[in-house]
């Protein structure tokens, strides 16, 4: 049982969580106004944070996404070089060399395994969109270079992209 005289606070902090969650949840994959880009492009603007899917004169589906940490992040243009459903991964040299404990490989699936469901891999780099095994970053500046989604968004993303679809990312 809980005592009066914390169930008035619990409750408020619980009626805080839910009111102040819930305009994040509902940013989600939507629609939006958005013009600049033709039909089919994927433009990521990094310091909203946001990633478009262009997918109509004037409109794109709007979502949120994790970034480039400061130094790592990247501009430019690029293109979807491949598509990959739940693949394994490996650390680069890089990301090896900052954690040295990281093993050589984690299995796709794995709920360790930091590519998530989906992966969309750009022609540019070692750069990749794709989902997390970490929910809490998305919306942060954490990556080192790649564009994480939410699991289930870089699902619907990866549904509606070919090979070859041109991406932009912005500062």
């Amino acid at each position: 049982m809980i005592s009066r005289r914390f169930a008035l606070p619990l409750f408020a902090a619980l009626v805080a969580a839910i009111f102040f969650a819930a305009p994040a949840l509902a940013a989600a994959r939507e629609v939006v106004g958005f013009s600049g880009y033709p039909r089919g492009t994927i433009v990521v603007k990094t310091s909203e944070r946001r990633l478009y899917f262009v997918n109509s004169d004037g409109g794109a589906i709007r979502y949120p996404v994790g970034v480039g940490k400061a130094g790592m992040a990247w501009q430019g243009r690029a293109f979807v070089a491949r598509k990959l459903v739940r693949p394994s991964w490996g650390p680069p040299l890089d990301i090896w060399r900052a954690n040295p404990n990281l093993p050589a490989r984690i299995e796709g699936g794995s709920p360790r395994n930091p590519m998530g469901e989906r992966v969309l891999g750009l022609d540019r780099g070692n750069y990749a969109i794709h989902g997390t095994n970490d929910p809490s970053s998305i919306g942060r500046f954490v990556s080192h270079g790649c564009i994480r989604m939410f699991n289930e968004d870089i699902i619907d993303l990866y549904n509606r992209v070919p090979v070859g679809t041109p991406v932009v990312v912005l500062p």
